[in-house]
């Protein structure tokens, strides 16, 4: 059970956790980094984050003994037969269960949300090193249970001051008749921007932390230090990428036995570099990776010219040099936010255009009667979804990301049409947009909206994968982050123990097209533009009595991957798990309409051939979504917490008690 426990008689877990606040490293005498209440709500119950297996008795997850979630299993693409988790107080979804762990054993000591997510940061650079990094980037939404306010937090990365608009095409960026990047744009330097999400965690902890920020890397050292069977996933990750690393000693000591052959599923591999950085971090802050030994490790690396295989492969360097690193700043940012039904939805906003493309898409939605179209046999995985509920739902995504395409970018170069988003989410606007939609025809490619005369053009550079984890935590607090290390593996770049990401192919390769400039060009220190989109549902039309936090890694996807979770879960009435789990549909702007098929138990037969006589062009490849999905119900004349995990990957969902 849970108690209310003043400061000075935490039990002695607690006491040991909190050792050495106070002294030993600058950042512990910073005032934020002790509960600004002097009390902290912390969890005696010895079951609390761990799992039930199937005999009915509790393991901890990381024991390696039978019914651990952690352990490998064999790639199966679906895990059928999950069901929504039940906690009373705080719970976490991520996207590996060892980044879970970590994150619930903060909210175990009495942590916040913000807390937790620097735990589970720093271990998923470690153990999801494919998908995330501490020198990648990130969006954060958090919610103030106490003062019942958002913030959008930025920390997305930057590219170098020097960088201009031929820099992802151009060995000399100045010289038209320079050659491409070698070996290519994204194994080169060019690939490397500024990170983010350190500073952006810093500034939220300052804010909003309850624990010594020194303690909260306490999961990622043990592992780093100790080792962690290797997942499924990061192995598979790690020998698809052999030609790529190749090239670096670092990432080849690391991922690699000395004979040259890949770490596999289920080995137990070590990784002292990151421990050493993830003790650095701890003791002087955030700081320490954009000044001094780190920061200049950093840049060393991203200025590599040539390869350390034996052919010493030409390089193409980044332009980032020290003074970037210094100079990096989070951000934030007004989220994107709209009322849709009796709800009030908010995500995160440019240099992000996933929020905005979710708000205006709930907003056409809003014109109809989506809850006349549920999915049918929602008990089994969240069910088949109906004909007209797609169509409906992905001609509203067609018409936002045409939007998106041709409008959103990073709002510091490149303003939003109009007013922003008052004019792009209006829903005189959006009703007009709505009117578009046949029901009986799809309209296959859309037009952008005649929002302002600006002189772009569409950019629908594509983005890759990413993480999403959600986190409530005792006190009522919220987050919903989506961090990433862009491609998997990033750059191929390894410092430290860690990847560096290759986040800026995010923007677009050239500048103009035809002679119009495109709105996500590269210039020095701009942010590319991201479909990232941490989600957050409120009752009402503010912000106040929290619903549900959600949110998913897969690139331009991300926007149809979370939209149709939050459809099932608002219009159909599907529980956190059956909406996380609901076959991922949608579309990008374009005549194909993705219907997921990863659950091959389903039959989607019926749901295909629908869609094709209504003129839909369909894909049934399997969608790589990690949705991690946290809702408030009502259970028994109780409110607690409800926790879906995506079963396309390997999360879980730790709370208080054995889940």
């Amino acid at each position: 059970m849970k108690k209310r426990a003043p400061w000075q008689f935490a039990p002695l877990f607690l006491a040991i956790f909190l050792a050495g606040c106070g002294g030993g490293g600058s950042r512990n005498d910073n005032a934020a980094d002790v509960p600004s209440t002097g009390e902290l709500i912390v969890d005696n119950d010895p079951n609390s984050c761990t799992v039930l297996a199937s005999n009915g008795e509790t393991v901890v997850v990381g024991s390696g003994v039978p019914g651990d979630p952690s352990l490998p299993e064999p790639t199966s693409g679906y895990r059928p037969g999950y069901k929504a988790k039940h906690a009373s107080k705080y719970m976490v979804v991520a996207n590996t269960p060892l980044a879970s762990k970590a994150g619930c054993e903060v909210l175990k000591a009495g942590g916040s949300a913000v807390d937790a997510a620097v735990a589970v940061q720093a271990v998923l650079g470690l153990v999801e090193p494919q998908s995330s990094t501490i020198a990648g980037s990130a969006f954060m939404m958090f919610y103030d249970a106490k003062t019942k306010q958002m913030t959008a937090y930025d920390g997305r990365e930057t590219a170098p001051a020097a960088a201009n608009g031929y820099y992802l095409v151009r060995q000399d960026q100045d010289d038209p008749s320079s050659p491409l990047p070698r070996p290519n744009a994204r194994r080169s330097g060019r690939s490397i921007g500024v990170p983010g999400v350190m500073r952006m965690l810093d500034m939220a902890h300052a804010e909003y932390g309850k624990l010594p920020w020194n303690k909260l890397f306490d999961s990622g050292i043990d592992l780093a230090t100790n080792g962690f069977q290797v997942p499924t996933r990061m192995a598979n990750a790690i020998s698809s990428s052999a030609s790529s690393f190749r090239l670096d000693g670092n990432a080849m000591a690391t991922y690699y036995h000395a004979d040259g052959t890949p770490y596999a599923s289920g080995e137990t591999m070590t990784n002292q570099p990151y421990a050493d950085t993830l003790k650095i971090l701890a003791e002087q802050g955030a700081d320490a990776l954009y000044t001094g030994s780190l920061a200049q490790n950093l840049v060393d690396k991203a200025r590599q010219s040539v390869g350390d295989d034996p052919d010493h492969t030409p390089i193409t360097p980044s332009l980032m040099t020290l003074d970037d690193l210094a100079k990096y700043q989070a951000k934030k940012r007004t989220p994107a936010c709209t009322t849709y039904r009796a709800y009030y939805v908010c995500s995160m906003a440019p240099p992000s255009s996933g929020g905005i493309a979710i708000a205006q898409a709930l907003g056409i939605l809003s014109n109809f009667d989506l809850s006349l179209y549920p999915p049918i046999n929602p008990a089994n995985e969240g069910g088949v979804p109906s004909v007209m509920g797609v169509h409906l739902v992905s001609e509203a995504e067609r018409l936002a990301y045409a939007d998106r395409d041709k409008y959103v970018a990073d709002i510091d170069y490149v303003a939003l049409p109009g007013q922003g988003l008052p004019t792009m989410l209006n829903s005189d606007y959006l009703r007009a947009r709505a009117s578009l939609i046949d029901l009986t025809t799809s309209m296959g490619t859309a037009q952008p909206g005649d929002l302002d005369d600006v002189p772009l053009v569409s950019d629908t550079t594509p983005e890759h994968g990413t993480t999403h984890f959600s986190i409530v935590d005792a006190y009522g607090n919220v987050v919903a982050m989506t961090t990433t290390v862009e491609s998997s593996m990033g750059s191929y770049h390894m410092v430290d123990g860690y990847l560096l990401s290759n986040q800026l192919t995010d923007f677009s390769a050239q500048p103009e097209s035809n002679g119009v400039k495109v709105a996500n060009r590269v210039a020095g220190g701009k942010r590319p533009r991201s479909s990232m989109s941490p989600t957050l549902v409120f009752r009402g039309a503010e912000p106040g009595d929290f619903v549900m936090a959600t949110g998913s890694p897969g690139g331009s996807a991300i926007i149809y991957y979370v939209l149709k979770t939050v459809v099932g879960a608002l219009d159909w009435g599907l529980d956190a798990q059956q909406a996380t789990s609901l076959v991922d549909f949608g579309a990008m702007n374009s005549r194909t309409t993705n219907i997921d098929g990863a659950n091959t138990t389903l039959d989607l037969s019926g749901l295909i051939s629908g869609l094709e006589a209504m003129g839909h062009t369909t894909s049934n490849a399997a969608q790589s979504s990690g949705i991690s999905t946290i809702m408030r119900v009502e259970k028994d004349g109780q409110m607690v917490l409800e926790g879906g995990v995506d079963p396309r990957r390997e999360g879980i969902i730790l709370g208080n008690g054995a889940l």
